[in-house]
C-alpha cells in the first residue's frame, strides 16, 4: 500500500489513546521533548488506498496494521467496560478555557495535511460502540467537542478531524478524506451506524459526505450548520475583514468571539445549579476574568490569511452542499441556536427539516454560534433524548439504552423537575417482608426483575419524584412504561426545544407495548407500570384516587413468566398541589376549544392498551388546574409479591385473575393508608418543610408521619 507518512505535534493530552484501537494509522515516533508527542498518521489528503482495501478485503487492526477480517471479529469479542447508573461523564470539568489552551498547542505548524486523532480524555468505549467522526468548524483545530470528550468516549469510538492552520485543502478533497474514513468503517462493520458530528463548516462537510454515500447508514448531528452562509447577517462585513490591516488583525479574535459565541454561556460551564445566586455570580465572574485574556490566542488560531481562505472555503462548502441536499438519505439531527449572530441558524434549521427526508431539530434559545463550547446540555444527553443512539439499523429502547450519568441526574432533578420536587417534598415508605412499614425504599427488592404497579396521579405529577428517589437512594434505574404520544405523537414534536418528552427518554421511559415489557423483565429491570394509564392521569372531577384498570390480568402472567416480584404501591398528594377545575367534559362544552380537542385527537395517537372499553379509548386532553399552596406527596410501596416458581399463572387464567385483583386491592389499601396517615404529618405544608430544611437538613431529609 502506498502511503504518505505525515507528522504533527500535539500535547500529550491530545495523543492517540493507547487503550483505543484507532481506525486510522497512528504510530508513535521518538520525541526529545517530554511535553510533546509526535505521531505519523495515515488518512491525510495524501494517502492512497489500493483497490482491495477499498473493497474491504482487509480491515484496520489498530495502530495502523491492516489485518484480515477474522482478526477484526476477534477484537469485537473483547469484554469492555459497561456503564453503571450515575456514572461520571465529566461534563462541566472542561471549559472553553481548556479549548483555547489546547488549540494553542495544536496549531504549531508541521507542514502536514488534515488528519484524524483521538483525544485521550475519550478513554475506552463500551463494547461494540459505533464510530463517531467530529468535523470541526471555522477553526479547524478539531477540539470543539472538548466539553463532551469523556461522555462521548464512553459510548463512541471518537475520531476528530484536525485541519492545520496553514492548510488550504479544497472542500472536495476534505469530502473525499471523510468519505474514505466512513467507507473503511462501513466495510468493517456494515450493520453499525456511523456518526458525523458537524460544527458549522463541519455541518456542510457532513451533509456533502452523506449526499455522496446514500447507502451507508449515517447519523448526522449538525450544530448550527453553515449551509446558510450565503444568508449570513455578516455578509457585508466579510470584505472588510479581508481588507483589515495586519496591525489591527489582533482585534479580530475579540470581535469574532462576541459574534460567534455567547461569552457568558461559555463561562457558565461547570457552575452547578444547586449553588446560591451569590455563589453563581462569584464563579461566573472568576470564569470570565480567566477567559478574556485567552481570547487573544484566536489571532494565532485564525490568522488573517487563514481567515480569508476559510471564508472562501465556507462559501464553496455552502454552495456545494445545498446543491446536493436532495440526495441526503441519512438520519439528521440539527441543533440550532436562537442567538447565533453569525448565521440565521433558526431559519436554516427549519429549512433543512423541510428539505431532508429524515430530520429532527432541537432549539437552544440562549446559546450562540459556538453551541458545543457553551453551557447548554451534554451532547450525549441530546443524542439519547432524541433516540439517535443505536448500535444497529433501528433504535432499541432496551439494547441501546445508556443509563443516566451524575450530571444528567443533577440537571434533570434540579433544573427540569426542581420545582415539583421542592414543592411536593415527597415522603417515601415501603413494606418489609414481615409486613412492617418503614420510611424509605428498603422494602423494595434490589434485585430484578421487579414490576412496580400503582396508581397514576393527575398529569403523572408523581413520576419525577419516584424516579429520583430510586436513583438517589438505591441507584436503581426504574424503566417507566409511557404513553406512545411521548415518543411518536404531537407532544414529541410540538416544540423543537429539548423538553420533557426528551428527558423521559433520557431517564429510561419505554413505549407501552407488550414487546418492551417482555424485554425489560427479561433483562431483570425494575419496571414501572400504571395499568390505568392515561385514564387515571387524565381523570375527571371527583375521580381522584380511583383506579381505572382493564379487566385482563396480562401483566401478572408476564411477570410470572420471568419469576418477577410485583410491588403494588399507592401515591397521594395531587389534591394538595392543585385543584382540578376543567376536565374533558368541561372542555367539550366550549365551542372553539372542543373543535381543537377533536382535531388533536384525530391527528394524534389514541391509547392502545390492547383492551376494550373506557381505558382503551380514552382521549388525550390537558386538564385545567388551579394551583394551591403546596402540600406533600406520599408514596407507599406494599409488601413484595414474589412470583418465582409460579409459572402456572401463565396458563391458569383464574389464578392469574385472582392475583391481579389482589394487587389492585393492595394498591387501594396503600392509597387509603396514606390518605389517613398524612393527617398526622407535622410537615405536610411547604412552609413547615422549608423552615425545617433551613434549620436542620436538606429538603430531601425532612421527616414525615411515623408509620
Amino acid at each position: 500500500m502506498a502511503s504518505a507518512i505525515l507528522t504533527f505535534r500535539v500535547s500529550p493530552c491530545f495523543g492517540i489513546n493507547p487503550k483505543l484501537k484507532p481506525r486510522f494509522r497512528a504510530e508513535r515516533l521518538v520525541s526529545g521533548d517530554d511535553n510533546l508527542s509526535v505521531y505519523s498518521v495515515n488518512g491525510g489528503a495524501g494517502s492512497v488506498m489500493e483497490e482491495k482495501e477499498k473493497k474491504g478485503s482487509f480491515l484496520n487492526g489498530g495502530n495502523g496494521r491492516l489485518k484480515p477480517r477474522i482478526e477484526q471479529k476477534m477484537v469485537k469479542k473483547r469484554v469492555c467496560e459497561e456503564l453503571e447508573v450515575l456514572w461520571d461523564d465529566g461534563y462541566g470539568t472542561k471549559t472553553v478555557k481548556d479549548y483555547l489552551i489546547a488549540a494553542e498547542e495544536m496549531i504549531k505548524p508541521d507542514g502536514g495535511p488534515p488528519r484524524w486523532f483521538c483525544p485521550v480524555e475519550c478513554g475506552q468505549p463500551i463494547n461494540d460502540s459505533p464510530l463517531l467522526l467530529f468535523l470541526p468548524g471555522l477553526d479547524g483545530v478539531g477540539m470543539g467537542l472538548i466539553l463532551h470528550h469523556k461522555a462521548l468516549g464512553k459510548v463512541f469510538k471518537v475520531q476528530c478531524l484536525h485541519i492545520p492552520v496553514q492548510d488550504q485543502t479544497p472542500f472536495e478533497e476534505l469530502v473525499k478524506l471523510v468519505e474514505e474514513a466512513i467507507r473503511l468503517e462501513h466495510a468493517s462493520c456494515p450493520n453499525t451506524p456511523i456518526y458525523l458530528v458537524g460544527d458549522s463548516f463541519g455541518g456542510c462537510l457532513a451533509l456533502a459526505v452523506a449526499a455522496r454515500n446514500p447507502t451507508i447508514d449515517l447519523v448526522l448531528i449538525l450544530a448550527n450548520p453553515a449551509t446558510s452562509f450565503g444568508r449570513s447577517q455578516l455578509q457585508p462585513l466579510f470584505p472588510i475583514l479581508e481588507a483589515f490591516p495586519d496591525g489591527l488583525h489582533v482585534t479580530i479574535p475579540y470581535l469574532l468571539s462576541l459574534v460567534m459565541g455567547e461569552p457568558v454561556k461559555m463561562a457558565t460551564v461547570g457552575i452547578e445549579g444547586r449553588l446560591s445566586p451569590l455563589q453563581k455570580i462569584e464563579q461566573l465572574s472568576g470564569n470570565l476574568t480567566a477567559l478574556l485574556p485567552l481570547l487573544s490566542g484566536m489571532a494565532n488560531i485564525i490568522p488573517k490569511e487563514t481567515l480569508v481562505w476559510k471564508l472562501k472555503l465556507l462559501k464553496t462548502a455552502s454552495a456545494y452542499t445545498n446543491s446536493r441536499l436532495h440526495a441526503v438519505k441519512a438520519e439528521v439531527l440539527v441543533l440550532a441556536s436562537d442567538k447565533d449572530n453569525m448565521l440565521p441558524s433558526q431559519d436554516e434549521a427549519q429549512r433543512l427539516m423541510n428539505s431532508l427526508s429524515n430530520c429532527k431539530v432541537r432549539r437552544f434559545k440562549d446559546n450562540g454560534h459556538t453551541l458545543l463550547l457553551e453551557d447548554s446540555l451534554n451532547l450525549l444527553t441530546i443524542i439519547k433524548g432524541t433516540c439517535k443512539y443505536r448500535h444497529s439499523k433501528k433504535h432499541d429502547f432496551i439494547a441501546d439504552f445508556v443509563p443516566p450519568s451524575m450530571s444528567e441526574f443533577k440537571y434533570a432533578f434540579d433544573e427540569v423537575a426542581g420545582y415539583i420536587r421542592f414543592a411536593s417534598g415527597s415522603a417515601m415508605f415501603s413494606t418489609m417482608e414481615d409486613g412492617k412499614i418503614v420510611q424509605g425504599l428498603a422494602g423494595v427488592p434490589n434485585e430484578g426483575p421487579v414490576l412496580l404497579v400503582g396508581y397514576h396521579m393527575l398529569m403523572g405529577l408523581e413520576l419525577s419524584c419516584l424516579i429520583e428517589a430510586f436513583l438517589r437512594e438505591k441507584k436503581i434505574m426504574v424503566r417507566g412504561i409511557a404513553h406512545p404520544e411521548l415518543f411518536w405523537g404531537k407532544l414529541q414534536s410540538s416544540s423543537n426545544e429539548f423538553a420533557f418528552s426528551d428527558w423521559v427518554k433520557v431517564m429510561g421511559a419505554l413505549p407501552v407495548t407488550a414487546n418492551y415489557l417482555f424485554k425489560a423483565l427479561s433483562t431483570k429491570s425494575h419496571v414501572l407500570l400504571y395499568p390505568g394509564g392515561a385514564r387515571e392521569a387524565l381523570h375527571y372531577k371527583g375521580e381522584e384516587y380511583k383506579l381505572f384498570w382493564p379487566e385482563q390480568p396480562e401483566f401478572v402472567r408476564m411477570a410470572a413468566r420471568f419469576g418477577a416480584t410485583i410491588v403494588p404501591f399507592g401515591t397521594v398528594g395531587e389534591d394538595d398541589i392543585a385543584e382540578l377545575v376543567l376536565d374533558y367534559n368541561d372542555w367539550m362544552k366550549i365551542p372553539v376549544i372542543n373543535e381543537r380537542i377533536k382535531e388533536s385527537i384525530r391527528d394524534g395517537i389514541r391509547i392502545r392498551d390492547e383492551t376494550d372499553g373506557e381505558v382503551g379509548n380514552q382521549q388525550l386532553f390537558i386538564p385545567g388546574m388551579l394551583p394551591k399552596i403546596p402540600g406533600r406527596f406520599y408514596y407507599l410501596f406494599g409488601k413484595p409479591i414474589k412470583l418465582k416458581g409460579r409459572e402456572d399463572l401463565t396458563k391458569n387464567r383464574q389464578d392469574a385473575n385472582d392475583l391481579y385483583l389482589q394487587v389492585k386491592s393492595e394498591v387501594e389499601q396503600c392509597i387509603d393508608y396514606l390518605l389517613k396517615k398524612r393527617e398526622e404529618d407535622p410537615y405536610r405544608s411547604i412552609i413547615d418543610r422549608t423552615i425545617y430544611g433551613a434549620l436542620y437538613s436538606s429538603v430531601d431529609q425532612v421527616p414525615a408521619f411515623k408509620p
